[in-house]
C-alpha cells in the first residue's frame, strides 16, 4: 500500500454500503459515498483532494512569505480556505492543515496590520514632505531676490512633487493649491522687478563709475593698510550697489578690478622687499648676537661692556626683523647684557673705594646721559628721549649700587 493511501487508511475508512467517512479530533464525519471502485481506489480519490487543498495552503504561506502580495487579500483567502476544511471532501490530516492555517491566517493578520499602519505612515510622510516644500515655496515667493536661482528651485520643488506619492486627495490637492499661488506669487514679484531694472541700472552705472574713480585714486596711494581697508569697503560698496546689463557689467568690473589689482601688486611688490630687507637684518642680527654672546665677560668686564655697547648701536642701527624671530633675539641680547652686569657688580665690590677707578667712570657716565636726553628734549625727538631716558635711569641705578658697595 502506497504512503498515501497509507494516510488515507489513518485518517479515513469507506464501509461496506460505500459511505466515505473522514477521522478528525472531533470525530468522524461522512464526506460522500464511493461506488466507482475499490475502497483503496476511494481512498486514494479523496487523499487526491486533501493534497489539492494543502497546495492550495502552501501557495498562500509562499505569498505571505514573499510579501508580494497584498496581506490582506491573502489573509482572506486563508480564512475562507480555513472555513472550508469543515465541510472538506478530502481524506488527510484536516485537524493538522487546520491548525497550519490558523498559524498562517494569524501571520497574515499580523502582515495586514503592518501593512496598514506603514500605509498611513507612508501617507503621514507624503502629506509632510509636501508640506515642508508646500512652505518652502512660500517662503521663497514672499522675500527671496534671487530670482534665478529661486525661479530653478521652484521648477525642482515641481519636479520632486511629482515623485512624492501616497498622500490623500484631500490633504494633496490643498497642498498643491499653496504650492501653485506660491510660484505665481514670485512669478509676478520676479516680473515687477525685471520690469524696474532698466532704469535702476541707470542709477546702479553712475554709482559704480564714482567706485571706479575712487578706486583708480587709492591705487596710487602707499598708505598700505588704511588703503587695503578702504579698497575692500569700497569691493563691499560695488555688491551692494546692483547689477547692470551683462556687457556693461563686465566692462566696469575690468576697471574696477584694474584699480584694486595695481593697488595690491605695489603692496605686494613693497611687502616683498621689506620681508627681503628683514631677512637680511636677521642674519646681520644673528651674527652680532653671535659676536656678543663670544664676548669674554670674566676677563675684564669694563671692555666687555664697551664692546657690547657698540654692538647695542649696530643693533639698532640694523632696523626691523621679522616679527615672529623678535622675541628670541632680544632674549638673548638681554641675557648677555645681564651677565656683564653682573660681571660689573662683582667687580665693583672687590674694588677699594679708594682705587675703584670704574665709580668715577659712570659718574661721568651718568652726566653724559644727562646731556644726551637734555639734547633730545631739545630736538623733540619722542624715540630718542625714551630711548635716553631709559639709558639715564639704567645708568643712575648702577651708580647707585656701586656707591653703596663701597
Amino acid at each position: 500500500m502506497s504512503g498515501e493511501n497509507q494516510d488515507a487508511t489513518r485518517f479515513g475508512r469507506i464501509d461496506s454500503d460505500g459511505t466515505v467517512y473522514v477521522k478528525t479530533g472531533a470525530g468522524e464525519r461522512a464526506i460522500g459515498s464511493w461506488q466507482a471502485g475499490s475502497p483503496e481506489e476511494g481512498l486514494a480519490h479523496y487523499a487526491r483532494r486533501y493534497a489539492d487543498i494543502v497546495t492550495e495552503a502552501d501557495l498562500l504561506a509562499a505569498r505571505l512569505n514573499t510579501g508580494n502580495a497584498d496581506p490582506t487579500q491573502t489573509s482572506a483567502a486563508i480564512k475562507k480556505l480555513r472555513a472550508s476544511l469543515d465541510d472538506a471532501h478530502a481524506i488527510g490530516d484536516l485537524d493538522a492543515l487546520a491548525a497550519r492555517l490558523d498559524e498562517l491566517a494569524g501571520r497574515a493578520e499580523s502582515k495586514a496590520s503592518e501593512a496598514k499602519e506603514a500605509k498611513v505612515a507612508a501617507r503621514a510622510d507624503a502629506v509632510a514632505r509636501k508640506e515642508t516644500l508646500a512652505k518652502e515655496a512660500e517662503d521663497l515667493a514672499e522675500s527671496s531676490q534671487q530670482w534665478k536661482s529661486t525661479g530653478d528651485r521652484l521648477k525642482a520643488i515641481a519636479d520632486e512633487w511629482k515623485t512624492i506619492h501616497g498622500a490623500d486627495r484631500k490633504s494633496d490637492q490643498a497642498l498643491w493649491r499653496r504650492f501653485a499661488a506660491a510660484r505665481d506669487a514670485f512669478t509676478r514679484r520676479r516680473g515687477a522687478h525685471f520690469a524696474t531694472l532698466d532704469s535702476e541700472r541707470k542709477t546702479i552705472a553712475v554709482r559704480k563709475e564714482e567706485l571706479i574713480a575712487e578706486a583708480e585714486k587709492l591705487s596710487r596711494s602707499e598708505d598700505w593698510a588704511d588703503t587695503a581697508s578702504a579698497l575692500k569697503g569700497l569691493m563691499t560698496e560695488w555688491k551692494a550697489a546692483g547689477r547692470v546689463a551683462p556687457d556693461a557689467e563686465q566692462k566696469l568690473w575690468k576697471r574696477f578690478r584694474a584699480a584694486q589689482d595695481a593697488f595690491f601688486t605695489r603692496r605686494s611688490e613693497v611687502f616683498s622687499a621689506r620681508d627681503a630687507e628683514q631677512k637680511d637684518n636677521l642674519a646681520k642680527k644673528r651674527d652680532l648676537l653671535t659676536t656678543a654672546e663670544a664676548i669674554d665677560v670674566d676677563a675684564d668686564p669694563q671692555a666687555a661692556q664697551n664692546a657690547f655697547r657698540e654692538i647695542q648701536a649696530q643693533w639698532e642701527d640694523i632696523g626691523h626683523v621679522p616679527r615672529d624671530a623678535m622675541s628670541g633675539l632680544s632674549r638673548r641680547l638681554r641675557a648677555v647684557d645681564d651677565k656683564i652686569r653682573a660681571a660689573l657688580d662683582v667687580a665693583w665690590r672687590r674694588t677699594p673705594v679708594a682705587e675703584n677707578p670704574l665709580l668715577a667712570q659712570m659718574r661721568e657716565q651718568v652726566a653724559k646721559a644727562e646731556k644726551q636726553l637734555e639734547r633730545a628734549k631739545n630736538d623733540g625727538d619722542a624715540r630718542r628721549i625714551k630711548k635716553a631716558e631709559e639709558a639715564l635711569n639704567g645708568k643712575r641705578q648702577f651708580l647707585q649700587l656701586a656707591e653703596k658697595a663701597q
